[in-house]
């Protein structure tokens, strides 16, 4: 329950700061054009409170997902936005009489198509502008680095009888091309894998001065979300140095092995791993076989032997590592626009590539996460330590919520824009009627991908794992 409410929270607030910033987008341009705006609302539904400020109702609604800008004339042009408009019920039981809307200065429509397709932009824009000044924030203010990290792409364990493996790597490698992306980071090397689910990478590793090309077939795993590249066998050195001990519990193989808090262990059978999951992984291919460890302590090294129990459904020694040491390095105002700017374009760029992939069936429309799945991410996030995950998750549906307004889709703002191109181009405008069906057809067919996505979000939580079919 604890896990939902905060799941639940996180997801509302985030999406709802994500809507209204895209319809302030709107609204700020129709402002500019002359537009008469007759309702801005945070949420949806019955009207709470609010108040009236020259043309426009100020009000919060009662239903807290989102919100939306009511115009002029904008029934009679669209009747509704993904994530933000309303329905035309909604839209038609607002609208106060007006004159036609041709003859009406403050109307939508009585206003030039480039001026339409400037507020149908707006929003998305907003969305990019929020999630550049979101990250700029970030690191101008915070920038979590770790104290000691290792930059480089060093695989630290490659596990046995794993893809890894059998392409050939092994610890010590370090990973210079990935999916033919040159020098990549751990994270970028993650997304590449995610995008290649079930397929064949090309991945190039310096090897003792050597540069030793292969192929990495990713597991079908990497379609889920929990997804990490321990499935594929490859375990990432993220940090140099030993693992610190920092509690040991009572009766627990590690005790039994005589280690105490403030140890180090610099080396286990011989391989010096250097981060707890590594060890973890390292277990559970040993299934139990007694490891030597060198351990450290007060200057000195000794060696001990451990055996691993069964504990919490793996084999493990039963000790908690210290935390790795972060430190704040907030970055000069230009730095932080700057690594804002490529965080923007990386995103967006992987929207791009995954919206290719989707037409070209090399990525499944099953492996998309909506709403549910978007929640239980965000209340993960807001429980992780450190800022990075929340800024980052926040950057990033920013982004994906301002691109995916921009699809050239009826009821996006990218379909209402691509009609109006249409429009300029025929020199006329299309008839109404046609509209209206083109909409419905659009509505319908995106309330059943939505259904779809809900419904694979809901499968990935495991609540009908127990139901035969």
């Amino acid at each position: 329950m604890h896990e939902f409410l905060i799941s639940a929270v996180a997801f509302i607030v985030m999406i709802g700061v994500m809507v209204v910033v895209h319809e302030f987008g709107h609204f700020l341009v129709a402002k500019l054009c002359g537009v008469r705006v007759e309702a801005f609302s945070f949420g949806f539904g019955p009207r709470l409170f609010g108040f009236k400020y020259g043309e426009t109702d100020y009000k919060v609604s009662l239903l807290p997902l989102g919100g939306y800008v009511k115009m002029t004339g904008e029934a009679d042009e669209q009747n509704l936005e993904v994530g933000g408009d309303k329905t035309k019920p909604e839209a038609e039981a607002e609208k106060a009489p007006t004159s036609a809307p041709g003859e009406d200065p403050g109307s939508l429509l009585a206003h030039p198509r480039w001026q339409r397709m400037l507020i149908g932009v707006a929003g998305p824009l907003a969305n990019f502008v929020l999630a550049l000044a979101i990250m700029a924030v970030y690191y101008g203010c915070i920038n979590e680095v770790p104290s000691v990290a290792v930059k480089t792409t060093t695989i630290e364990w490659v596990t046995p009888d794993s893809a890894a493996a059998q392409a050939g790597l092994q610890p010590g490698d370090m990973i210079v091309g990935f999916d033919k992306v040159d020098h990549p980071d751990w994270d970028k090397v993650y997304e590449r894998a995610k995008l290649n689910a079930n397929q064949t990478v090309l991945v190039t590793v310096e090897r003792g001065g050597q540069l030793v090309s292969t192929s990495l077939h990713v597991p079908a795993s990497a379609k889920n979300d929990d997804f990490d590249l321990s499935d594929a066998g490859v375990l990432p050195q993220y940090l140099p140095g030993p693992i610190a001990v920092s509690q040991v519990q009572a009766g627990a193989p590690a005790a039994q092995a005589g280690l105490q808090a403030g140890d180090a262990i610099a080396l286990v059978d011989g391989h010096p791993f250097h981060t707890v999951s590594t060890l973890i992984a390292y277990m559970q291919t040993q299934k139990g076989q007694p490891m030597a460890l060198a351990v450290l302590r007060n200057g000195a090294t000794f060696q001990v032997t451990a055996t691993p129990a069964k504990l919490d459904n793996g084999w493990k020694l039963g000790f908690m590592a210290k935390l790795p040491p972060y430190k704040h390095d907030p970055l000069p105002l230009a730095s932080a626009v700057s690594k804002a700017y490529k965080f923007n374009k990386d995103n967006s760029l992987l929207v791009v590539e995954v919206i290719e992939r989707l037409f070209s069936h090399k990525l499944a429309v099953s492996q998309l996460m909506g709403p549910v799945g978007i929640a239980k991410v965000a209340g993960e996030a807001a429980e992780m330590n450190g800022w990075m995950p929340k800024f980052a998750l926040a950057g990033e549906i920013s982004l994906q919520l301002g691109m995916l307004n921009l699809l050239p889709f009826p009821i996006l703002d990218g379909g209402m824009i691509f009609l109006l191109l249409i429009e300029s181009a025929l020199r006329h405008d299309i008839n109404m009627a046609i509209k209206e069906r083109i909409y419905q057809a659009a509505f319908i067919l995106l309330v059943g991908f939505f259904v779809y996505v809900l419904f694979n979000d809901v499968s990935r939580l495991g609540l009908f794992a127990h139901i035969k079919l």
